[in-house]
């Protein structure tokens, strides 16, 4: 039986955005695409970790501006459906929240979108004058731990979560909550995923554990 409040945890890139991710569009809007499809390698490949990935952004991204961010944003090729199935599950009186590894400044704006939570990395504001703090950037186990502080802030536990996500960065929120859906994942979700879906309407996700 379904509890009577439930939280549904969100990944970003990948997963609400299509084939793509946060620092992809980013760096299109600049003119730097290649250099952060290698950085993109490194990181899923070769096991760069997520506070060099970000040191290494920064550099490419040194004259980045709100009105870029703005446009990479806007232009993401984001799954379909997503503010219907937000407003679904506030009507329904469960939660719904947004973890991811990019740039809080990218991620916080599906705020406006209708999502209670949008948590990203720490970065400086923009325009950037400061260097990034690596202790603010974060990785897969982070999603845990915020997982847990969402619990606690929303008065559920983590039996009462599902999670949405489609690569190894998910890996472990997957193996701590009792229900995930994998969306257009990699192998790395093998055997953690209780739904899988493939597509590119969120809403066909969502129908895979709305009622249970």
């Amino acid at each position: 039986m379904a509890s009577v409040r439930r939280l549904h945890l969100f990944d970003l890139d990948g997963t609400l955005i299509r084939g793509s991710a946060a620092a992809v569009e980013i760096s299109r809007q600049l003119g730097v695409g290649a250099e952060i499809a290698e950085l993109e390698r490194e990181f899923r490949s070769l096991g760069l970790a997520p506070d060099e990935f970000a040191v290494r952004a920064r550099e490419l991204w040194a004259e980045l501006t709100l009105a870029q961010v703005a446009a990479a944003f806007e232009g993401a090729p984001w799954l379909l459906g997503i503010r219907e199935v937000w407003a679904d599950i506030r009507k329904r009186g469960d939660y719904c929240a947004v973890i991811s590894l990019s740039p809080d400044f990218f991620v916080a704006r599906l705020l406006e979108w209708g999502v209670h939570a949008a948590h990203g990395s720490r970065w400086p504001v923009l325009p950037f004058t400061e260097p990034v703090d690596r202790a603010g950037i974060l990785n897969p186990a982070a999603k845990v731990k915020i997982a847990n502080r969402l619990c606690a802030e929303f008065g559920v536990g983590l039996d009462d979560c599902v999670a949405y996500g489609d690569s190894m960065s998910d890996a472990e929120i997957f193996a701590t909550v009792p229900r995930a859906v994998a969306v257009n994942a990699d192998h790395h979700l093998s055997g953690l995923a209780t739904h899988t879906y493939k597509g590119g309407d969120l809403r066909e996700a969502y129908e895979l554990v709305r009622l249970q």
